[in-house]
């Protein structure tokens, strides 16, 4: 049962990440207390390491800033800047892996 209240809100976290939804806005559509919420992200962010996703910005976003952007899952945000080469690209992500 444990592992199973893991799994249920690791999937709502990652839900309302997807989302692009704010915390408070995301538990009150889902009848969830926030420091609830907060409190399974922290407790679930603890055990796991480092997780990348896929993004693809809108066609209106990718023209005006052609540059790349990293969202962890802790919800940190690593840019990187247009031209940046491939070495220091992996240098920076073999880092975030430690």
């Amino acid at each position: 049962m444990r592992e199973t209240r893991r799994n249920d809100w690791n999937e709502l976290i990652g839900e309302q990440e997807a989302s692009g939804q704010g915390v408070p806005a995301f538990c009150q559509e889902h009848g969830i207390k926030p420091n609830s919420f907060y409190r399974w992200r922290k407790r679930l962010q603890q055990n796991q390491p480092v997780r990348f996703a896929l993004v693809e910005p809108k066609q209106e976003i990718a023209a005006r800033a052609p540059s790349l952007e990293v969202i962890l899952a802790s919800g940190d945000r690593l840019r990187v800047a247009n031209g940046v080469d491939g070495a220091t690209l992996r240098l920076v992500l073999d880092m975030l892996r430690r």
